[in-house]
């Protein structure tokens, strides 16, 4: 709430209005007129409640263009694996409220265009999901944050107010066992040699593609069985197991390695960067006559063959790569029936049969 002190020296009088909300910081002025200090007090205090007003200045001075550039310039080298992506999705939001000074940009304003995101559609026409768009708007948020807390150029993030979209429970396309043999067929008959190998271990180990493509001879440990990620999507190494088929056909590799390059799948013009298999796999999906199904639903196939055989959640996420169990209770039900018999156990040896 606003109040105006009265203060008088004798020859001039003044009035110092002062504004206490909670969860801001108080906000004063002082002026020369009661009608000015009323004025200053009603608007404020709407701005504040509206979180239009920012207590520094340099809300006033720079544009949303001005963040997203600097964040560009200054933050986003520090995330390599994101650059591109976020740097992107930046963009899109300084293309749309570049012009606009940060102290006028408002929770409403930013839901206006977040709902326009969502209508937006991407490659052949198709619209983007709520997933895509919470990752627009988390690119914005720390953009926002970054410029709180280390720039000093806002008193508070306006994307505090804004509701992100619910994203849906996540895909889980797996392959039955008549899928799976057919592919795998397929697999070794395509006229690449390396299709195979990669999609079996793909299957046996959860990796994702550029993990699994990106592999390097010195991480991998053949003796053991055993192999090390150090470049992963959450940013910690991971140990992969190795073992069956998939060890079987790593040790045949291993004898007909390429001395030149570090790199388990080379590319074929450039030695250094990891072979492409787009195509040779998407052959092999159409000769396999699968339909929906793409190699980073290889992943989903470990996950759910895990749960089908008692893994629990937590071991599935281990296997993943996972930091928190969100990511894989999609495939919670598949593991229904090894849960009714853990139940089923403990019931028994409480209460005994009858």
């Amino acid at each position: 709430m606003a109040s105006i002190e009265k203060r008088t020296d004798g020859t001039e009088t003044a009035y110092r209005v002062k504004i206490r909300l909670k969860g801001y910081p108080t906000q004063t002025a002082t002026f020369a007129r009661l009608t000015d200090a009323r004025k200053w007090a009603q608007h404020t205090e709407t701005a504040i409640r509206e979180g239009r007003h920012f207590k520094t200045a340099e809300a006033k001075k720079h544009t949303l263009a001005d963040l997203v550039d600097r964040y560009i310039k200054d933050v986003l080298p520090g995330k390599p694996k994101q650059y591109i992506k976020q740097k992107q999705q930046l963009t899109w939001w300084k293309e749309k409220l570049g012009y606009c000074l940060l102290a006028d940009i408002t929770p409403a304003l930013i839901v206006k265009f977040r709902d326009e995101l969502a209508s937006g559609e991407t490659y052949r026409g198709t619209p983007r999901t709520p997933a895509t768009v919470v990752r627009y708007m988390a690119a914005l948020s720390h953009a926002f944050t970054i410029a709180v807390n280390e720039w000093q150029w806002l008193e508070d993030s306006p994307m505090r107010k804004v509701k992100k979209p619910t994203e849906s429970r996540g895909r889980v396309r797996f392959l039955d066992d008549d899928e799976r043999e057919r592919l795998l067929q397929a697999c070794k008959a395509s006229s690449n040699t390396w299709l195979y190998p990669c999609v079996i271990l793909a299957l046996s180990s959860g990796m994702r593609q550029a993990e699994l493509l990106g592999l390097k001879w010195q991480n991998v440990n053949l003796k053991d069985g055993y192999l090390i990620l150090h470049e992963t999507k959450n940013g910690e190494r991971r140990r992969v197991p190795l073992s069956g088929l998939a060890l079987e056909l790593l040790l045949q590799h291993a004898k007909i390695r390429r001395l030149d390059t570090d790199l388990l799948w080379p590319g074929t013009i450039h030695k250094d960067k990891p072979i492409d298999l787009r195509k040779p796999f998407e052959t092999a999906l159409k000769t396999a006559g699968i339909t929906d199904f793409h190699w980073h639903d290889l992943r989903h196939c470990t996950a759910s063959y895990l749960a089908m055989n008692g893994a629990s959640l937590a071991e599935i996420a281990e296997v993943l790569g996972h930091k928190t169990l969100a990511m894989v209770k999609r495939y919670a039900h598949l593991s229904d029936g090894h849960v009714s018999n853990v139940v089923a156990s403990m019931n028994l040896k409480i209460f005994g049969g009858g």
